[in-house]
């Protein structure tokens, strides 16, 4: 039959399911069969056939037909993994009703009265009836899942038959073991079967259908405290599941061992579609769904990959654990950790090819999965992250998301990916190492819309949060906290900073020290105290090599004059506020000398006007997203309890009252918001007195002068010469005794479990888009808007 004939016969058969006022009995095949016996629909044409609106008018007007629809296509999926799927007719039936269900769940999903149907038991419908009876008491969503992960696993459908002859019976599903059948080499197997394009193909029909199974998460509002897990997945990842070893692996695999330059020939995408792609994409999807698990409300994985909590400790357990997550944190051997490192970084720096041999490699679009595939790798595996920062590979992750966040600065519909790329670097600088492995030269020149300089990557990361911060948009400024913490936690580290980036720093001094700035708000005045923070740390610890960021100290001495001469009597404050008026947008003034663009970049874009994008819940405010620790003369962390007094003097929330209320203040604490927060003179006080001025006072006491000679002396103004006396100077014993190291680590939260998954169902609401799965059904996790 014609696939026009086959078209046609299935948009029949869903007029009749929707005209009919009647229920039809579940045991009418010659009906039922219409939809997946003699059509040879794709998904594409599955959804151009059911429009939406005739979804929604069954589920009002004859919800018993929608019922047994579901039922008798999950029916057909179960039956197929049962048999194996020998047929071509049967292959095309299970692909049929993979591509239906796909179509029909999220209109099941978007009507509350309808969410529990997956998980009742369907009464007499017992697969065959012949079985015991708890098997017939599986509920709909069970038969499912465990039909799907069969069918993952399904000799000549979605994997390689091992068997030779076509004599011998073919592989019996139930005695198959399928971890012998893992889809591709890496983590746990060696082998790597041969490319199968139609493999692919239908392995990527069912991870969609699956990927839609998890979506039930998308049409439940966020939860204050993340605390809800997704039922779907919780089954799915149980030991339930005997693929569940087989096919994590599979899907980490397949992700970490894809190369889209086309077998490192450059071009060769061209030739060659790619049909590996759609799978990696789908693969890496499905991957971070089910590993969307609360790792500071639940037993988390320790650094040796045991859990924290023992079976006993649960009087009430929280179901099955998730095994995903369980093997993700068990990984272990170095070999598999460089095989997953190389293989992210791999695709990660793939956008970044494109921008210096454009089109010699295909573009991939999927980094903001792997982004977070990388977080839960870190987030879950304490000994991935310590071997990640074992080596400078780390630059091979770190470049990658610099040139992601400078490329996003500018676009409103990217501030999630602004947002991942922060958590990541500020997770990274938490540990020394990070610090450390910053020193290495940076000689790649990717074409970034950033000044030229010669430096480390150090350098680089301080020049981009620089442009961010001067020249990114709106939205991004709560990121500003984030931003200096990761430049205070390396801070300590940095042998030798360039020119250009002193100066960037001392620019940010600059702006955030304006008096308008620090009294306009109640929390920008710990921006400054960040700065000062980094400074202090170069000064006492990294002072030999840093003459270029003594030197720009001494240039712009003023600054830090006028903050300790900073103005605490009121009419002082509301003339500062004034000011405002005359000069808008105190950060992107030109003060900073910018320099010339490096050759070939192009600058940041914003969005285009009508660019869909989803909103995000608020993230914790930096006090909540770290804790501090010291670190001690032998480089080991002491965790330090906040003192309390200090704490609420700063700002920061007092007792009793919610961070939501703080973030609140915080947001309308401008002038203009007449009746909200506004600057008293205590208040200036209270933190003006804890300004950390005292090294940078001592170190000007002591060398302005020096230079000052200097130039009359000689009747310079060459920076080198001035720049030469600073290298070889040294203020041994002329400065304050070292102030001890302070860190402040991610600690993990209920607050950033709930960010990740918004932003994590966003990404893959707007990124399936062919066949549109979720668009324009009521989703209540996240909002869409255009830009």
């Amino acid at each position: 039959m014609g696939s026009a004939d086959s078209k046609l016969n299935f948009r029949k058969a869903v007029i009749q399911l929707t005209t009919k006022t009647q229920p039809v009995e579940a045991t009418d095949d010659a009906f039922w069969d219409q939809f997946w016996a003699d059509t040879a629909t794709s998904v594409q044409d599955v959804f151009a056939l059911v429009p939406a609106a005739e979804i929604r008018a069954v589920r009002e007007e004859s919800p018993s037909n929608l019922a047994t629809l579901c039922y008798k296509a999950v029916e057909k999926l179960v039956q197929g993994a049962e048999s194996g799927c020998h047929s071509e007719k049967e292959k095309q039936v299970v692909l049929n009703c993979s591509r239906l269900l796909t179509r029909v769940l999220p209109y099941i999903f978007e009507d509350p009265d309808w969410r529990g149907f997956f998980w009742s038991t369907v009464p007499g419908a017992g697969r065959g009836g012949g079985e015991e009876e708890d098997e017939n008491a599986r509920p709909l969503a069970e038969s499912l899942l465990l039909a799907i992960a069969d069918l993952l696993f399904c000799p000549d459908f979605t994997v390689q038959s091992h068997r030779r002859s076509t004599v011998d019976s073919a592989e019996d599903v139930h005695s198959l073991d399928s971890c012998e059948y893992i889809w591709e080499a890496g983590v746990g197997f060696a082998h790597s079967p041969q490319p199968n394009y139609i493999h692919d193909m239908n392995r990527m029909e069912l991870l969609k259908l699956l990927l839609t199974c998890f979506s039930e998460a998308m049409y439940l509002p966020p939860a204050p405290e993340g605390g809800s897990t997704n039922p779907w997945v919780q089954f799915f990842c149980s030991t339930e599941n005997r693929h569940a070893l087989p096919l994590f692996t599979s899907l980490l695999n397949t992700v970490c061992a894809y190369d889209p330059v086309g077998y490192g020939i450059p071009y060769n995408h061209l030739l060659f579609s790619d049909y590996r792609e759609p799978l990696v994409e789908e693969a890496a999807q499905v991957l971070i769904v089910t590993l969307d698990h609360d790792s500071a409300t639940s037993t988390s994985p320790t650094v040796d990959g045991t859990t924290t909590g023992t079976a006993m400790d649960d009087a009430d357990p929280p179901g099955p654990e998730n095994l995903f997550v369980n093997y993700l944190s068990r990984i272990h051997r170095e070999e598999d950790f460089q095989f997953i490192l190389k293989g992210i970084a791999r695709l990660l720096s793939n956008p970044l090819l494109q921008t210096y041999l454009p089109n010699s490699t295909k573009k991939i679009q999927f980094h903001q999965e792997l982004l977070v595939l990388f977080w839960k790798l870190c987030d879950f595996n304490k000994k991935f992250l310590f071997f990640v920062l074992k080596s400078s590979d780390v630059l091979d992750i770190l470049v990658p998301i610099l040139y992601f966040l400078n490329d996003a600065r500018a676009d409103q519909s990217r501030v999630g990916l602004m947002h991942i790329g922060v958590f990541i670097l500020l997770l990274l600088s938490g540990e020394r190492n990070f610090g450390v492995r910053l020193n290495k030269p940076y000689s790649v020149r990717v074409p970034m819309d950033i000044p030229v300089f010669t430096g480390t990557h150090a350098d680089l990361l301080i020049v981009v949060f620089h442009k961010i911060v001067t020249s990114g948009h709106q939205r991004l400024q709560p990121l500003f906290d984030c931003l200096l913490t990761i430049v205070v936690n390396v801070s300590p580290y940095l042998k030798s900073l360039s020119m250009v980036t002193a100066n960037k720093l001392l620019h940010l001094l600059e702006a955030f020290s304006t008096t308008w700035f620090l009294f306009s708000a109640a929390q920008n005045h710990h921006l400054v105290f960040f700065l000062l923070e980094v400074f202090n740390n170069i000064i006492q610890y990294q002072f030999d090599g840093n003459s270029n960021l003594v030197y720009a100290i001494i240039r712009k001495r003023s600054v830090f004059h006028q903050l300790a001469n900073l103005p605490t009597d009121l009419p002082a404050i509301h003339k500062a506020l004034q000011r405002r008026r005359r000069t808008l947008e105190p950060l992107s003034r030109t003060g900073s000398q910018e320099g010339a663009s490096m050759e070939g970049s192009r600058p940041a874009a914003p969005a285009e006007p009508g660019t869909l994008k989803t909103s995000l819940v608020a993230t914790p405010g930096i006090d909540k997203l770290t804790e501090k620790s010291q670190v001690s003369e032998d480089g080991t962390l002491r965790s330090l309890e906040p003192e309390p007094q200090q704490s609420l003097a700063e700002g920061s929330p007092a007792k009793g009252e919610s961070s939501q209320a703080w973030r609140e203040q915080r947001r309308l604490s401008s002038p203009s918001a007449s009746g909200q927060w506004s600057p008293t003179s205590d208040w200036v006080l209270s933190w003006k007195s804890k300004l950390p001025l005292q090294t940078i006072m001592r170190l000007l006491q002591v060398l302005v002068p020096q230079v000052e000679k200097i130039c009359i002396d000689k009747g310079l103004t060459d920076e080198s010469e001035i720049l030469r006396f600073l290298q070889h100077g040294t203020l041994v014993g002329l400065l304050p005794v070292p102030h001890p190291i302070l860190i402040r680590k991610y600690q993990a939260n209920s607050g950033t479990a709930m960010w990740f998954r918004t932003y994590m169902w966003g990404v893959i609401y707007l990124r399936n888009v062919d066949p549109p799965i979720w668009y324009d059904t009521d989703v209540k996790l996240f909002e869409i808007q255009r830009v």
